[in-house]
């Protein structure tokens, strides 16, 4: 039987001298081992892509993180910070919403958390850096030492996290936007001591759905609870 096909979210961001669609590499490679599934870019190309070809030769989608925000109108906002990626906001909700009614997993790392919170009809939150959670390392330190932030967050009794999980982990802590209002039909899997929504899941007909505020892909390769997230979603693509 032939690995699965996971589709993967591109960026489209400034290049030296044009325009690059890509995605870090960790993204890719967390999913290639942990869920053992063969992975493909989807670039965000709005106007050029047939959203509903595509996710017909698809098994699942994984929408990544990145440094980008959505554009806050996408979500009722007036205001919201930068860079903004509106090509990359199309794709991914178009494709997501096209691979939801194929009854495919589409599972969300982050801004990919974000974006399905937002196509479920819900709003974000630029999040305050005084709080009593720390929701990002402080500006200017090394790659390494901002994924070295963490905080703990309790598991909803009887979610998915829960059941495989136990009653909290602790987990990364490095985005500046979260949940403002949930989408409708999200049930919430997680949330930090300030009460903030830190992971949530769906089942949207035979389409499960997943999503972590946190980077499960920064140490899947060291952490059992980041590395059954890629075990979950390879469960997910084989219909599990």
């Amino acid at each position: 039987m032939s690995r699965p096909l996971l589709g993967v979210s591109c960026c489209l961001r400034p290049g030296d001298a044009e325009p690059v669609h890509g995605v870090i590499d960790r993204y890719l490679r967390a999913p290639a081992s942990h869920a053992d599934a063969d992975v493909v870019l989807v670039p965000a190309l709005p106007g050029l892509t047939d959203w509903a070809s595509l996710a017909s030769r698809l098994d699942g989608l994984l929408l990544t993180g990145s440094p980008s925000n959505m554009e806050p109108w996408r979500y009722g906002g007036s205001q919201g910070d930068g860079p903004f990626d509106p090509a990359r906001d199309t794709a991914t909700l178009a494709l997501g919403d096209a691979m939801l009614r194929a009854g495919k997993p589409v599972f969300g790392i982050c801004r990919g958390f974000q974006e399905l919170n937002v196509a479920f009809g819900g709003s974000l939150q630029t999040l305050p850096t005084d709080g009593p959670v720390a929701h990002h390392a402080p500006d200017g330190v090394s790659l390494a030492e901002m994924f070295a932030a963490t905080h703990p967050v309790a598991l909803s009794p009887g979610g998915i996290l829960a059941q495989a999980l136990g009653e909290s982990i602790t987990v990364n802590t490095v985005h500046y936007q979260g949940v403002k209002d949930l989408g409708q039909g999200l049930r919430v899997e997680a949330t930090a001591a300030d009460g903030l929504v830190e992971a949530f899941s769906a089942q949207v007909g035979a389409a499960p759905v997943l999503a972590v505020q946190w980077h499960p892909e920064w140490d899947a390769d060291s952490n059992p609870a980041s590395a059954w997230f890629f075990q979950r979603l390879g469960q997910a693509l084989r219909g599990n």
